[in-house]
Formats: C-alpha cells, structure tokens, sequence
C-alpha cells in the first residue's frame, strides 16, 4: 500500500513513526504526490530513508556514494580556514549535490544527520533540485 513500508528484517518489533513527506522537483516527479502521511518502523531518518527506499525508487537522486557525488564545483575560491561551524554527514551518507533531505524546516546536517530521531507528525522534505538555473 502506497505510503506505508511493510516490516522487514530483525527489527519488525520497532515502534512505527508516521511523517509527512514533502517531495520537490524530480524526486516529486518520481513519486507522483507533493505532500502525504507514511508510517515507517523505527523513528530515525536512517529508518525513514530505507523505508522510503523500499517503496520509491529515488535513493539515486538523494543520496551521494562518495565525496564526488556530494559536491560541485562553485565559482569562488575556496579559503583554507572557513568561519563559522561547517556541518558534513560522513562519506556514503550525503546528499547529492543539489539535493537535500530536511527534517521539520532544517538541513539533516545541522541535525544528527541520518540518526537525527523522528516523531510523529514530523515533516521530512525530499528536496532535488535544492537549486536550479535556466
């Protein structure tokens, strides 16, 4: 049934959390709703996104294997010792470039990245293109 992931694996007694997801641009596309209810067992992001997964074939457009995938080149230099807190999920755990996964208005990264914990009634966003030009 759409919007709901079925159990699997050896956590089938994990509590269920239910969320609502915001798809935009491709991955919206992809998944043919903009806003919806999915319940999934567990209650971290790690939990939602391989439930998700399970369900919507856009993990692709999300998530970024290695460093490349997650950056792009900018047109300004890049200055060795950068101001302020620079927050990166581990390799194999970024968003690709341009896209992000947001949890209640804010960047998984300035989170617990994929561990960040999940309620009910939570708002996930699956965001590719983060930025587009013509």
């Amino acid at each position: 049934m759409p919007g709901t992931a079925t159990e699997q694996g050896p956590d089938a007694d994990a509590a269920e959390t239910t969320v609502t997801v915001k798809c935009t641009g491709h991955v919206r596309t992809a998944v043919g709703e903009p806003r919806f209810e999915f319940a999934f067992a567990g209650n971290t992001l790690r939990e939602f996104l391989a439930a998700f997964f399970d369900e919507y074939d856009v993990a692709d457009m999300l998530i970024a294997e290695t460093e490349a995938e997650a950056t792009t080149r900018g047109w300004a230099p890049v200055e060795e010792d950068l101001p302020g807190k620079w927050n990166a999920n581990p390799e194999g755990e970024q968003t690709r470039a341009y896209a992000r996964v947001m949890v209640n208005g804010r960047f998984n990264e300035s989170l617990d990245g994929l561990d960040t914990r999940l309620a009910d009634g939570d708002r996930v966003a699956l965001v590719y293109p983060f930025m587009f030009c013509l």
